[in-house]
């Protein structure tokens, strides 16, 4: 079955009798984008009186079994517009009105205020003349409106409130010109009374340069006087021309109004008529939404919206499409069936196939209820409290404060606490430990496929919560730290430090007795854009489990506050995530779909695919990063051929689903408490025994927190004044070693110390000992006074 249109050629286009081959017709093949799925398909382009048509490839024309795509049976002209007239027409587009753009070597975009054509050309020879020929054609349509519009009649009635709004214009100029007119008559009056003078001095007896000068005057005066009578003559011409023409103008205007207006209810017509006796003589199959799941495992960063949806269906919308992404369909199986098929399986042994099983390892839907409080039911050692204060209502001017902030880099604005919620970067970072259990689940795994299957709802995981927290962290000072000792409680001690500020860097370092270790370096970009503020991650995440000795690196993806100026705060995940076991070389591609108004499917989707060392799949991830994730094991691979340009879409066949992750419900009264969660909520708790530079201890947070917001703005502003003191006296101190001719050592972190990966090669701060040693001797006199 061919693509449903959404636009079909109206009755009065001159597209329903052969083509002449004149100089004003050009046609050929081009790719044209279609929508997500089917990428690029190549359809048969016309251009002929200043109209682009273009007609699908995939249909039979009636005409003797014409081939669209020429061939021994349709090489002659004439032949080919026959099979142009046999087809029917998909869309057109009037190049009056479109805008002509240029992408790269063989792309060229089509657009007006209704739809855009993104096309591709075989070669850049072909795309040039292509875009030469509509150049031409643009201009000749332009002039051809412009000239039926001067001829036409005087049928075509003037709407009321154009005639309102013309003579309101006519009787502005009209009052323009008669205060010029009265301009013009005192200047001729002054003018004259200026040379009768400037002619009274001159018969004065004066010194011969004294005359030559008066004389020069008068001759300057009487051409400026002929100057500004021919200005006002010059402005009267114009405006009896606007008079004669106006009405022609308007004429044509309403003409080419009504006529716009009359041609998109044809087509609008037409294109659903055609959809519905297409459907019905062809009968086409779909494909039960709850059986299938497209997806894609490209690695290249995902592109930027092709613009509208595709005029190719009217009853399918697609988002953020990407050319020549390797597609994959999956489509779950029974695991009974299977096992009774399972000499066909391809990819997988069919052994693994009697030991899936929804209660191993996972949880199904009837332990979906229970997900949340079976994961945290180790009974901690002290209370922890529940609630903070409630946020105080304090209202904020944002643009006077943000419109100084566009293109700058975020961290080195001063911005008042009411941007902020009280919780330090360093806190932010240890919340990525909220779902910790994931890893010790992962640690029992002997298979290391599926242990990278809990991996990565891991690292997804760590952005479930964000969903509502617009709110920024409290930038860490230079030598801050924060500790989250949970080693009796959880079984996991972790240790953050702020090691540089500019850029602002933070390392963080996690043991854990159930057999893992994880350690990262973060540097957070950030830009203002002014609708939008993207927050850049940057810096790889390891994780490594004793038992097995596997090793995994990934690194974060890019978050978006959205309307940041007007309207609702919103915040969405885009990129994508290559999770590596560098001991298996296990990979793990995790796509976050970026928000799109033009999707069908949920929000905040993320897909991904597990692959061993040799590319094949044993498992397919799919889910949301602020709810859920599930895995499904894939027993079976087959390759479809039936995808565009050649390419190959696999078809995975796999069992039911499990749940891997499922995110905790917020506490009550959450949206007064900066939507923290459980874990975020005793994240500033005063601990004793910590650090003197712990985040815990900043005034200004704590004086946020208990809803002293003025007070802390203050507190704010002394700390940073304090810090950049102490940078520039680091930097005097580095200016004299220079000028003595020794060595400066520059600022080291206490806790951590930069090493080189061997790994990924590159330099990153590793956890260097001796914090938990001093925190049980009370021994901190190498800590900073940062506070």
């Amino acid at each position: 079955m061919t693509e449903a249109p959404r636009e079909a050629c109206s009755p009065a286009l001159p597209l329903l009798s052969p083509l002449p081959n004149t100089a004003d017709t050009h046609k050929g093949w081009l790719h044209k984008w279609t929508n997500y799925l089917k990428g690029y398909q190549r359809r048969w382009f016309v251009l002929s009186n200043g109209l682009l048509s273009y007609y699908s490839s995939t249909c039979s024309p009636p005409c003797g079994g014409l081939h669209p795509g020429g061939g021994p049976m349709g090489s002659t002209l004439a032949m080919g517009n026959q099979a142009e007239m046999g087809h029917t027409c998909r869309g057109t587009i009037n190049l009056a009105t479109t805008h002509i753009d240029v992408e790269d070597s063989c792309t060229f975009v089509l657009s007006d205020s209704g739809r855009t054509y993104h096309l591709k050309a075989s070669s850049e020879v072909e795309r040039q003349r292509w875009v030469t020929a509509l150049e031409l054609a643009k201009s000749k349509a332009i002039r051809m409106m412009n000239n039926q519009s001067d001829d036409s009649g005087d049928e075509e009635p003037t709407s009321q409130s154009d005639k309102s709004e013309l003579h309101a214009t006519l009787r502005t100029l009209a009052n323009k010109l008669d205060d010029l007119s009265q301009c013009n008559d005192l200047i001729a009056k002054h003018g004259a009374a200026l040379q009768r003078s400037l002619s009274e001095l001159e018969n004065l007896k004066l010194p011969a340069e004294s005359g030559e000068k008066i004389k020069a005057v008068n001759e300057r005066a009487t051409l400026f006087r002929i100057t500004s009578n021919a200005m006002i003559n010059a402005c009267r011409d114009f405006l009896d021309l606007a008079e004669t023409h106006s009405r022609k103008w308007q004429r044509a205007l309403q003409y080419e109004r009504e006529q716009r207006t009359r041609l998109e209810e044809t087509i609008e017509q037409l294109a659903k008529q055609h959809n519905s006796l297409e459907r019905a003589c062809r009968g086409a199959p779909t494909l039960p939404t709850s059986s299938t799941e497209v997806s894609s495992t490209s690695k290249a960063r995902v592109r930027h919206v092709k613009g509208e949806t595709s005029d190719e269906d009217e009853e399918t919308e697609y988002f953020d499409a990407m050319e020549n992404a390797p597609e994959f369909i999956r489509v779950t199986t029974d695991p009974a069936k299977h096992r009774r098929t399972g000499s066909s399986i391809s990819g997988t042994s069919s052994d693994q196939t009697q030991t899936w099983n929804l209660e191993d390892h996972a949880f199904d839907c009837q332990h979906q209820a229970s997900f949340s409080a079976a994961s945290r039911a180790v009974k901690p050692n002290r209370k922890r409290r529940a609630q903070i204060p409630d946020k105080p209502n304090y209202s904020l001017n944002l643009w006077s404060i943000m419109k100084n902030c566009i293109g700058k880099e975020l961290s080195k604005i001063p911005m008042p606490v009411n941007f902020n919620e009280p919780l330090s970067m360093l806190q932010r970072l240890t919340e990525d430990l909220e779902y910790h259990e994931l890893l010790d689940k992962a640690a029992r795994c002997d298979s290391p496929a599926e242990q990278m299957c809990y991996v990565a709802a891991f690292s997804v995981s760590s952005y479930s919560t964000t969903t509502h927290r617009t709110a920024k962290p409290f930038n860490p000072l230079l030598g801050e730290t924060f500790e989250l000792d949970r080693l009796e409680e959880s079984g996991f001690r972790s240790l953050c430090e702020q090691v540089s500020h500019h850029p602002p860097a933070a390392a963080h370092h996690v043991y854990s007795k159930h057999g893992w270790t994880l350690w990262q370096e973060i540097t957070i970009a950030s830009k203002f854009r002014g609708k939008y503020l993207s927050i850049m991650p940057l810096g790889a995440i390891h994780l490594q489990f004793k038992c097995g000795g596997n090793h995994y690196i990934w690194r974060k993806v890019t978050s978006t506050v959205h309307n940041i100026i007007v309207g609702k705060l919103w915040i969405d995940q885009s990129g994508e995530i290559e999770i590596v076991n560098n001991k298996t070389k296990d990979k793990c591609q995790l796509k976050f779909i970026p928000y799109s108004y033009f999707s069908r499917e949920c929000a905040r989707k993320v897909t991904g695919m597990v692959t061993d060392s040799e590319n094949k799949a044993s498992y397919i991830l799919s889910g949301t990063w602020d709810e859920k994730m599930e895995f499904a094991k894939v027993v079976e691979s087959s390759q479809d051929g039936t995808s565009c340009e050649g390419k190959q879409k696999t078809v995975y066949q796999t069992l039911p689903p499990k749940v891997l992750w499922m995110k905790y419900p917020l506490p009550d009264n959450a949206e007064n408490m900066y939507y923290f969660s459980d874990l975020a909520l005793t994240l500033n708790e005063m601990e004793l025994g910590t650090a003197p530079t712990d985040s815990r201890l900043r005034p200004d947070q704590r004086l946020m927190e208990n809803g002293d917001w003025e007070e802390a703005n203050v507190e704010k502003q002394r700390l940073e004044e304090k810090q950049r003191a102490v940078r520039r006296l680091r930097e005097a101190e580095a200016v004299t070693a220079e000028e003595e001719g020794r060595e400066h050592e520059p600022y080291e972190p206490v806790w951590f110390e930069k090493e080189e990966d061997p790994i990924t090669g590159e330099e990153m701060y590793v956890y260097k000992g001796g914090y938990w040693e001093c925190k049980e001797t009370q021994d901190w006199k190498t800590c900073p006074d940062i506070f």
